[in-house]
């Protein structure tokens, strides 16, 4: 008998004068997507690494994490589950690393210009606005509530 298992994935909400870090990737249809900065957590790693070690590698920000938003649950239309840990994080400064081979371009986009791409269906997952609007809303949790060993 095979267990169910979900994928756990990490994103960062990254503000900066009004302004949020974005990627743009190419997903295989005829339209690019925009995304947080996101990804999968790898084995043995701590979710919060993940998520700094996938800024990193998708826009060469380095960014200090400063609140969790929670875990987001996601199902996609092919059946696959996400359990997405999400964090909020500040700008701290550019690191100027060669940037993952999936990442097209790094924007920082209003949120103007968010919602349009939203209005156009090109946001990764409705977890991107979702995640936006909650940190908008100040819903944070302090990091000490993610307990690893």
């Amino acid at each position: 008998m095979s267990r169910w298992q979900p994928y756990i994935s990490v994103a960062t909400v990254v503000e900066r004068a009004g302004r949020f870090l974005m990627v743009e990737e190419a997903r295989g249809g005829p339209e690019t997507l925009y995304n947080q900065p996101a990804g999968h957590l790898e084995p043995g790693e701590r979710i919060q690494e993940a998520a700094l070690r996938e800024l990193r590698e998708e826009t060469a920000w380095q960014v200090g994490i400063t609140d969790y938003l929670g875990m987001y649950v996601y199902r996609t239309p092919d059946g696959l589950t996400f359990h997405s840990h999400s964090f909020f994080g500040m700008a701290l400064a550019h690191l100027g690393n060669d940037l993952d081979p999936a990442i097209l371009a790094v924007h920082w986009l209003t949120l103007e210009e968010i919602e349009e791409l939203e209005r156009e269906r090109r946001l990764r997952s409705p977890l991107v606005m979702r995640r936006i609007r909650d940190a908008l809303a100040s819903r944070f949790y302090p990091m000490d509530v993610i307990h690893e060993r």
